[in-house]
């Protein structure tokens, strides 16, 4: 049941639009295309394992984990409460 304004299932179609917005942006993210044979950011050897893993790779895992814990979620509020849009 909706309250207010929204049409019954609202809620689970904002949980569906996020989760698809999140699978989007992951297939985005994937490296595709020959891996590099030296890292793009510190220049040190990918290991042939990581290339044959991940194709089209251009990191190492040492400088992908930094790359990795430094993304912050830039997604869209859509709870749509009023102390979220008073932000």
């Amino acid at each position: 049941m909706a309250g207010g304004w929204a049409r019954d299932g609202a809620v689970h179609d904002q949980i569906d639009d996020t989760i698809a917005d999140a699978v989007k942006r992951a297939r985005a993210d994937m490296p595709s295309g020959r891996a590099a044979p030296y890292c793009i950011e510190c220049g040190d050897e990918i290991p042939e394992a990581r290339r044959r893993a991940l194709p089209g790779t251009r990191t190492c895992v040492t400088c992908q984990s930094e790359r990795d814990s430094d993304r912050r979620s830039s997604g869209i509020n859509r709870r749509g409460s009023k102390d979220s849009q008073l932000r």
